[in-house]
């Protein structure tokens, strides 16, 4: 008896050769090489770098969010015992409740820039930034979701200091302008979170990052008038402290809890200065956004 014959098995040219032309003109289920999958803005990237970044903080809680609100306290201790007194009075109130809002808002930039600062740097230390460039996310989505990050951990500081603050003797954190407390926090928040990302992305090593922080993060906040006034300053001093844009953050934003500030004699003033700031954290946020894309020290 004759062997049957089995019918070979159809290759991938009889397969595709298969198609009648009813399912050639079917909208294909992928779209063809080099066009995008994802359009507009990748929500669910950005919400995804956003919730690894704050998990991240959030899982050593004890040092990035209450250690700082602790160390921030026993700055209020330290000048309120070695300078201040029972009937000393700044811009009205007693130096206890001056300068309880600057530290506040000093802790909020301070840890804004670590947080951001730390990313980038670790990824490029470790070896893992390709976990941060790889994904479908823009620069401005990966610089967004980083930023967001760290504001989101200076607020939560600064609730914590302002809730430590609440109950040492004689600070009152009444507040007279809402609006002002709001802007120049998140605008402080905002611009030391760009800092720290630019900082992060010109540094090679954890030391490169220290630098930056000891000798202009920290001059730069507390030169900024969160233990005084400008007033009491010389005439050329004070002219250099205008030219510090933490300045006008603390200023702005004790002018928030006191409705006095030493940014100007008028509420004109300050609302000039939150613009300013507004305008400032603009150019350096394209700033930021121009040399992330150049890929500078990231990916060549």
């Amino acid at each position: 008896m004759a062997d049957q014959v089995q019918p070979a098995a159809p290759t991938a040219q009889s397969s595709e050769s298969a198609f009648t032309p009813a399912d050639q003109g079917r909208k294909p289920r992928f779209p063809p090489r080099g066009e995008p999958v994802i359009t507009g803005i990748n929500r669910v990237g950005l919400w995804s770098l956003y919730v690894k970044e704050v998990r991240r903080f959030l899982k050593v809680q004890t040092q990035t969010i209450w250690a700082p609100a602790v160390t921030t306290l026993l700055f209020l201790v330290i000048f309120t015992v070695a300078l201040g007194r029972t009937d000393r009075e700044i811009l009205g109130v007693n130096f206890a409740t001056f300068v309880a809002p600057g530290l506040i808002v000093m802790g909020m930039m301070q840890n804004a820039f670590a947080n951001s600062s730390f990313s980038l740097l670790a990824g490029k230390i470790q070896g893992t930034i390709i976990d941060l460039l790889m994904p479908p996310l823009s620069d401005g989505e990966l610089m967004a979701g980083i930023t967001a990050a760290a504001v989101t951990r200076a607020v939560l500081v600064g609730f914590a200091v302002a809730i430590a603050m609440a109950f040492y003797p004689g600070v009152d954190l009444s507040i007279a302008h809402p609006w002002a407390v709001v802007w120049f926090g998140l605008m402080g928040a905002v611009m030391l979170s760009l800092m720290g990302l630019l900082a992060s992305i010109w540094a090679e090593k954890f030391d490169h990052n220290a630098a930056v922080t000891n000798f202009v993060i920290a001059p730069l906040s507390l030169l900024s008038g969160t233990f005084y006034v400008i007033d009491n300053l010389a005439p050329l001093f004070q002219a250099i402290s205008r030219v510090n844009p933490f300045f006008y953050v603390i200023s702005g934003f004790r002018f928030g809890f006191l409705g006095e500030s030493d940014i100007g004699n008028t509420n004109q003033a300050v609302i000039h200065s939150a613009i300013g700031l507004g305008i400032a954290n603009a150019v350096l946020a394209y700033v930021v956004y121009r040399v992330l894309k150049s890929g500078w020290k990231i990916r060549s």
